[in-house]
């Protein structure tokens, strides 16, 4: 019996330490929130809002995860140099254009391009900054 309680706690203890212990990409994943949320506040929140919902015709929301889903790979490229083209989102059209932000260094793109696709109802994941680095490169 006693052999039985001391295994069932060297069980508990090492679940417990798995458990307790998140992966790097979770860590990577709340770190690039935390500062992407920073950048977020300081370049986009004026025209998109504190909470995503956009700038009436002005500036488009970012609650549509349909949108922000179909056009993860040039959201990379919209953040650093902004958009000239309408944009159609939710069904409405917006046609004023999105200012560059060529001074954000690629992980700061990297960082407030996750924080917009998991926060506003968006959950879409980790995208690490070397991803982020190689669709910055092919922008045109």
């Amino acid at each position: 019996m006693r052999k039985y309680i001391i295994n069932s706690l060297s069980l508990l203890s090492i679940l417990a330490i798995v458990i307790s212990c998140q992966n790097q990409e979770t860590i990577d994943l709340q770190n690039y929130m935390s500062n992407g949320k920073d950048i977020y506040i300081a370049r986009c929140q004026n025209c998109h809002g504190k909470n995503g919902e956009g700038l009436g015709e002005l500036a488009p929301p970012l609650t549509d995860s349909i949108f922000l889903k179909t056009n993860k790979s040039r959201l990379a490229c919209m953040i650093r140099n902004g958009a000239n083209e309408s944009l159609l989102i939710s069904g409405k059209t917006y046609k004023e254009k999105m200012p560059a932000f060529p001074e954000l260094a690629d992980i700061d793109v990297a960082q407030v391009m996750v924080f917009i696709t998991n926060s506003f109802g968006n959950n879409q994941g980790f995208v690490p900054y070397k991803e982020v680095s190689v669709q910055l490169q092919s922008c045109r």
